[in-house]
C-alpha cells in the first residue's frame, strides 16, 4: 500500500520506495513549469528524507529556471505566508505532517500563500503526466537565496489577530510538543512573543519521531503526564508541519482533535458573526468535501470568517489562509486568557459527544464498490436523508455516521459520532463489516 499518490494538492509516497528523486524532480518541474519559472519559496521539516525530497525539487526547479528563496527548516503555514510575504509565483513545502515515519509530501502553495484549489492542482498533475517541462539553457538557470525576513511580519500579524495583552497578562505556562519537526526552530520566538512561560517536549529537531505523528489523545501521554508537576495551564501538540493540534487540558486530561476547531469557533463566534465552513452557532454553515483545499476555496467565495477540519486543523482567513497551529493555539490562549477560565472549562462548555474513528485498508478501485454496497445496505435499512457530497454520511438525532475513500492515503475512513459512546463504537463497527463484505 506504499505507493506515490498524486492530488491536486501535491505528491506523497514512501520515501526511497515510491518517493524517489526521479518522481520528486518531475513534480517539481511541473510546478516550475505551470508558473513559467516564476520565483519559488521553498521550506521542509526535519525527517529523514526531507533533505533528499529538498534536492531533488531543488533540482527540478533550477533546471526550469525558477529563483528559490529557501527557508531552510520552515512549517508548512510560514511557508505559505512567505509566499505572499515575497511576492513569489508559489511555493513548495516538504514535510510528512501528520503520516508516519517513512512517509513524506511535496504541498504546492499559490501565489497568495493559499493551497492549491483543486483546478490549478489538477493542471500541475496533467503537466506531470505528460512530462513536458520547462528547461532553462546553462545561462538561464535559477538561483538560490537563503532568507528568513519574512518572520518578523509574520510575528506582527499573529499579535495583530489576537489580544495579545490579554494573553501576555496571564502569564500562561504552556507545555508544547511540535514533535522534533519544522516548528523547533520557531516556538521559543512563538513562546516569547506570547508572553507564555514555555517548556517544550520533543523540542529538539530530529527526523526521528519520538510519538504518533498525528496529534491526538494517546500521543499526549508525555504532555499529560507533565503538566500536574509543572502547573501548567495546557499543552499543545502539533504535527510535524505545525498544521494540525490537539489540547492537553490542565486537569490534565488529553482531548480529542475533533475538540481544537470546536474551541476556536465557539470564542471567535462569540466575538464575530459570520460565514463558518463547517458547523457551529447561529452563524450561516457551509459543508466542504474533506480536504483543506476544498475548505479554502469554500471559505474565500463566502467570505466566511473561520475554517476547519475535525483533524485539529483551523484556519482564521483574518490571519492569512493557511491552517496554522501557531495561529489556533494563540486563539484557544485569548479564549482563556479574556473569559479568565482554564482551558478545561472551555471544553467542558461544549457539547459532550463521542467519536470514533477507524480506517479499512482499500484500494480506490475496491473502494468505490465498497461505498456503493455501503448506501444500498442503508437504503435497505431505511436511512433517511443519505448525504452524498463527500462518501456517504447519515446524520440522526443521537448523531451521525460518516464512511469515505480518503484523498491522501489508500483507506476507507469511517467517523461515528454519538451521545453514546457504545452506539457510537456499534456503529462504526458495522460500517466495517459492510465494507470488508466486498473487499
Amino acid at each position: 500500500m506504499k505507493t506515490l499518490h498524486l492530488s491536486s494538492s501535491g505528491l506523497c509516497g514512501f520515501a526511497g520506495l515510491s518517493l524517489t528523486p526521479r518522481a520528486i524532480v518531475d513534480f517539481a518541474s511541473s510546478l516550475a513549469t505551470y508558473v513559467q519559472g516564476g520565483q519559488i519559496v521553498i521550506g521542509r521539516d526535519t525527517r529523514y528524507s526531507s533533505p533528499m525530497a529538498y534536492s531533488a525539487a531543488i533540482s527540478g526547479l533550477l533546471n526550469a529556471g525558477c529563483d528559490i528563496i529557501d527557508l531552510g527548516i520552515c512549517p508548512t503555514p510560514l511557508v505559505q505566508f512567505a509566499v505572499k510575504h515575497y511576492g513569489a509565483a508559489a511555493g513548495l513545502s516538504i514535510t510528512g505532517g501528520h503520516k508516519q515515519a517513512g512517509w513524506n509530501t511535496l504541498t504546492i502553495i499559490g501565489n497568495e500563500g493559499n493551497l492549491f484549489d483543486p483546478l490549478s492542482g489538477q493542471t500541475v498533475l496533467d503537466i506531470f503526466h505528460s512530462k513536458e517541462f520547462l528547461k532553462a539553457d546553462w545561462q538561464g538557470m535559477g538561483k538560490i537565496t537563503q532568507s528568513d525576513s519574512f518572520l518578523a511580519s509574520y510575528l506582527n500579524n499573529l499579535e495583530d489577530c489576537v489580544n495579545i495583552e490579554a494573553i501576555r497578562k496571564a502569564q500562561f505556562t504552556v507545555l508544547m510538543d511540535p514533535l522534533g519537526g519544522a516548528g523547533v526552530p520557531y516556538i521559543n520566538t512563538i513562546a516569547k512573543r506570547l508572553g507564555l512561560n514555555f517548556i517544550p517536549i520533543n523540542g529538539t529537531a530530529n527526523g526521528y519521531l519520538a510519538r504518533e505523528a498525528e496529534p491526538r489523545p494517546r500521543s499526549a501521554s508525555q504532555i499529560a503526564s507533565i503538566i500536574p508537576y509543572v502547573k501548567g495551564d495546557a499543552g499543545f501538540l502539533f504535527s510535524s508541519d505545525i498544521v494540525r493540534m490537539s489540547l492537553v487540558t490542565e486537569a490534565p486530561e488529553p482531548k480529542s482533535e475533533e475538540y481544537t476547531f470546536a474551541i476556536i469557533a465557539n470564542h471567535v463566534l462569540s466575538k464575530q458573526k459570520g460565514t463558518v465552513v463547517t458547523n457551529w452557532h447561529k452563524s450561516q454553515l457551509v459543508k466542504t468535501k474533506a480536504s483543506q483545499p476544498y475548505v479554502l476555496t469554500t471559505l474565500a467565495d463566502e467570505q466566511g470568517i473561520l475554517g476547519g477540519e475535525g483533524n485539529g486543523a483551523v484556519v482564521f482567513p483574518k490571519a492569512g489562509p493557511s491552517f496554522d497551529g501557531f495561529m489556533a493555539m494563540a486563539l484557544v490562549l485569548e479564549a482563556m486568557a479574556e473569559n479568565k477560565v482554564p482551558l478545561s472549562e472551555l471544553v467542558n462548555a461544549l457539547p459532550a459527544y463521542h467519536i470514533v474513528k477507524r480506517n479499512v485498508p482499500c484500494t480506490s478501485s475496491k473502494g468505490y464498490r465498497a461505498l456503493e454496497h455501503v448506501e444500498q445496505i442503508w437504503r435497505q435499512e431505511n436511512a433517511a436523508n443519505i448525504n452524498v457530497q463527500d462518501g456517504l454520511r447519515v446524520d440522526y438525532d443521537h448523531g451521525w455516521k460518516h464512511v469515505r475513500i480518503s484523498r491522501t492515503e489508500r483507506i476507507i475512513r469511517i467517523i461515528s459520532e454519538s451521545k453514546d459512546r457504545d452506539l457510537a463504537e456499534e456503529e462504526a463497527i458495522n460500517i466495517i463489516r459492510t465494507v470488508e463484505e466486498v473487499l
